[in-house]
C-alpha cells in the first residue's frame, strides 16, 4: 500500500495533500477487503463509510476533536487509520481487537458502542462537558445503519437543538441498514435524494413563503408546516439544526471542502451524506444484506469459504425458530411476528415471506416493538417479538410496564442468548434470566435443544399471559425433531439421568454439556443425576424436592450471570421450601466476558462439558484425572 503503509495515525494522514485522499480511500477499501476475507467480520458498512472516515480524520484534529460513532459496524476504516492497521487481522478473535468501539482500546474511540442510536446523546454530553470546561475542541457524531430509526437518536437531536452547543451530526445515509431500511424516515431520506438541486428548491420555498408574512402569525404557522413539506431538510432545522445536504458521501475531496466550511459554524449542524453500503466491492454492492457481516471469502470471486466440517452441521437455532414460527402462523391466524431491524438474524424473514401482512419490522426501535406488540395483544392477536437477548434490554421498561403489568399474551423470543462469540460483551445475551424472572406474570423458559425450542414456542402461544423463550446462537444439538410441536406442562422439568451423589440442575444450552459431564463423572466414581429444568419461572419445585431427597449435593448450571440468575432462583426456592443440600452454582462471573469463539469462551468461564466435569469433581474432593479403565460399577447405567 503506497500511502496506507505510511499512515500510523490521523496526524500522518493530515500531512498529505487533499489530492492524495482518493488514493488513501481506495487503499483503505482494498485493505479491508483483503483482511476481512481471511477472518470474516462487519464489512459492507465500513466499505461504504471509507470516504467519510478519511475526510473526518483529515479535517478534524482527532483525538482532541471527538468522533463518536454509532454501533461500530462502520468503523473498520477508522481502526485502520488510528494505529490498528496490523491488528485488524485479529479483529473479533480472542485476544484481538474488538469489532466495535472500545474506549480502553484506543484514545480515538471516544465512546464505546455496540448497540445503536447512542452517538448523538453521547456526543452532546461531550459537547456540553467541553462548554462547561471552557475548551474549544469539536465533537462529531457519525450516525448510520438505521440508527435514526431508534428513538434515542431523536431524544438526542431535540435536546441538542434546545441546548445549541456546537455539535456536528454526520448522517451516513447508506440507503440500508442491517436489512432493508423501513419506516417513515426511509421514505423521507429517499425523498431528499429525488429533490435534485436542493439549495435552489430551498430558495424558491423561501420566496414563496415570504408572500404570506403580512397575514400574521396564524398563516406563518401554516407556512412553517408547508416549508417542512416542501423542503424535507427543514425537519432537522425545525429541531434547531443547520442542515446541509444531501452530499455525495463517496467524494472525499468534496467532503473535505464541506467539512472545512461547516466546521466553523456555531451551534448544532447536521450533514447528510449519501453512500452505498459495500462501496468498492461489487458483490457487496449487489447484496448488502448478505455482505453486512460475512464469514471468510475469496476476495477475487466473492465466494464464501466452505466449512471444513467432516459431517453436515445441524440447523441453527435461528433456522429452527424460523420454521417453528412459520408453522405456528399457518396454524393460528392470530399469530403476528415482530422484529427490530433483524428479520434475517432472528429468522423472522421466513414469516415475512409467507405471511407478509402479519409481519412487522419496526426498525431499531426495541421499546416500540414491545409496546406495539402489547397493542396487538389487546385486540386479540398473539404477537411474537423476536429480538436478540442483548437488544431486548433496551425495552425493559416496556416489558414491565406495558406487557407484564397488564398480563398481555406477548411472546418474547430471545435469539443469541448466552455467549455469542466474536461480537463480544456488547452482544453476549447473559443477563435475561436475571432481568426477566423478577417480573410478575412472566413465564421464563429455555430449551435444551432444537426439539424443545419448537415445543416451547407452541407452549408460549398457549399461555394466557406474557412469556419468554431464549435460545443460543449457532448450530443446534442435532437431536431428532418431533413431527409436530406440542405444548409442554408449564413449570415442569424432566429428569434425564439418575444419580446418588450429586444432581446437576441445568437449564437451556447448558443441559447437554451437563449431561455429558455427568457421564464422565461416573468414570471417577461420582454418581451424578441430571435435571433439565426447562423453566426458570415458574420453577419446578417438586422436581427440586425430589433431587434434594435423592442426593445431598446440587450443582446449578446456566449460561447467565450468577447474580440473580437461575441458580439464585434455585437457592431462593430451597430456602422458601426448607430444602437441605449443598449447592454449587456454575454460571457466568461478575464481569463482562470478552470476544472470542463461543466454545473457547464457554471453556474459559468453566461452562463447557470438560470444565463442568472438572469443577464438580474438585468440589466433591475427587481427582479430575479420569481412570484409564473405569470399574464396571462406575459405568453409566
Amino acid at each position: 500500500m503506497e500511502l496506507l503503509d505510511k499512515i500510523n495515525s490521523p496526524e500522518d494522514l493530515r500531512k498529505l495533500s487533499v489530492d492524495k485522499l482518493p488514493k488513501v480511500v481506495a487503499e483503505v477499501r482494498e485493505y479491508l477487503i483483503n483482511t476481512v476475507a481471511k477472518i470474516g467480520g462487519h464489512f459492507g458498512s465500513s466499505l461504504g463509510c471509507a470516504d467519510i472516515t478519511v475526510a473526518l480524520h483529515y479535517v478534524f484534529n482527532t483525538p482532541k476533536d471527538k468522533l463518536v460513532w454509532d454501533t461500530g459496524h462502520q468503523t473498520y476504516g477508522h481502526k485502520v487509520l488510528t494505529g490498528r492497521r496490523e491488528k485488524l487481522a485479529n479483529i473479533r478473535q480472542y485476544g484481538g481487537i474488538s469489532g466495535f468501539l472500545k474506549r480502553s482500546e484506543s484514545p480515538y474511540d471516544a465512546f464505546g458502542a455496540g448497540h445503536a442510536s447512542t452517538a448523538i446523546s453521547a456526543a452532546l454530553g461531550m459537547a456540553v462537558a467541553r462548554d462547561l470546561k471552557g475548551e474549544k475542541n469539536k465533537v462529531v457524531a457519525v450516525v448510520s445503519d438505521g440508527c435514526m430509526t431508534g428513538g434515542e437518536s431523536y431524544e438526542g437531536l431535540q435536546n441538542a437543538g434546545m441546548l445549541q452547543s456546537d455539535l456536528l451530526v454526520v448522517l451516513n445515509d447508506n440507503q440500508m441498514f442491517i436489512s432493508h431500511r423501513v419506516g417513515a424516515l426511509g421514505v423521507f431520506l429517499t425523498k431528499l435524494l429525488t429533490l435534485g438541486a436542493v439549495r435552489g428548491a430551498r430558495e424558491s420555498v423561501a420566496k414563496f413563503l415570504a408572500r404570506f408574512k403580512f397575514w400574521g402569525a396564524s398563516i406563518m404557522r401554516f407556512a412553517k408546516r408547508a416549508r417542512v413539506l416542501l423542503f424535507p431538510g427543514m425537519l432537522f432545522e425545525e429541531m434547531g439544526f443547520a442542515y446541509f445536504g444531501p452530499v455525495d458521501g463517496h467524494d472525499v475531496v468534496r467532503l473535505v471542502e464541506v467539512l472545512r466550511h461547516i466546521k466553523e459554524i456555531k451551534g448544532p449542524v447536521l450533514l447528510h451524506c449519501v453512500t452505498k453500503k459495500g462501496k468498492g466491492y461489487a458483490p457487496a454492492e449487489a447484496d448488502a444484506i448478505k455482505w453486512h457481516g460475512p464469514g471468510k471469502f475469496d476476495p477475487a470471486t466473492g465466494e464464501f469459504a466452505k466449512s471444513a466440517a467432516a459431517k453436515p452441521q445441524p440447523p441453527s437455532y435461528t433456522a429452527v425458530f424460523a420454521k417453528a414460527i412459520a408453522k405456528e402462523s399457518e396454524r393460528d391466524p392470530r399469530v403476528v411476528g415482530i422484529t427490530a431491524a433483524m428479520p434475517e438474524g432472528t429468522g423472522m424473514d421466513a414469516m415475512r415471506e409467507r405471511f407478509p401482512r402479519r409481519f412487522f419490522d419496526v426498525g431499531l426501535a426495541e421499546p416500540h416493538a414491545v409496546t406495539f406488540a402489547g397493542g396487538l395483544a389487546c385486540e386479540g392477536y398473539r404477537p411474537v417479538v423476536a429480538i436478540y437477548s442483548t437488544f431486548l434490554q433496551r425495552a425493559y421498561d416496556q416489558i414491565e410496564h406495558d406487557i407484564c403489568l397488564q398480563k398481555l399474551p406477548v411472546v418474547l423470543a430471545l435469539d443469541r442468548a448466552g455467549l455469542v462469540g466474536e461480537d463480544g460483551p456488547t452482544h453476549h445475551g447473559v443477563f435475561d434470566y436475571s432481568y426477566l424472572r423478577m417480573l410478575p406474570h412472566l413465564t421464563v423458559m429455555a430449551p435444551a435443544d432444537e426439539n424443545e425450542l419448537q415445543h416451547m414456542l407452541r407452549t408460549a402461544l398457549t399461555i394466557d399471559g406474557p412469556s419468554s423463550v431464549r435460545y443460543p446462537r449457532g448450530a443446534s444439538v442435532g437431536v431428532a425433531m418431533d413431527p409436530e410441536p406440542k405444548a409442554l406442562p408449564v413449570g415442569k422439568g424432566v429428569r434425564l439421568k439418575d444419580g446418588k451423589d450429586v444432581t446437576l440442575v441445568a437449564i437451556g444450552s447448558r443441559v447437554h454439556p451437563a449431561l455429558e459431564a455427568a457421564r464422565e463423572l461416573e468414570d471417577i466414581g461420582i454418581s451424578a443425576g441430571v435435571l433439565n429444568m426447562r423453566f426458570v419461572k415458574p420453577l419446578d419445585t417438586e422436581l427440586l424436592k425430589e433431587a434434594c431427597a435423592k442426593t445431598p449435593r446440587l450443582v446449578t448450571v446456566e449460561d447467565n450471570v450468577l447474580e440473580g440468575g437461575f441458580g439464585s432462583a434455585v437457592l431462593e426456592a430451597m430456602d422458601e421450601l426448607g430444602l437441605k443440600a449443598e449447592v454449587l452454582r456454575l454460571g457466568l462471573p461478575d464481569h463482562f466476558v470478552e470476544h472470542g469463539a463461543p466454545a473457547l469462551l464457554y471453556d474459559m468461564v468453566g461452562l463447557s462439558a470438560p470444565k463442568i466435569y472438572q469443577r464438580v469433581a474438585e468440589w466433591m474432593g475427587k481427582s479430575a484425572a479420569k481412570k484409564t479403565a473405569p470399574a464396571p460399577a462406575a459405568s453409566p447405567s
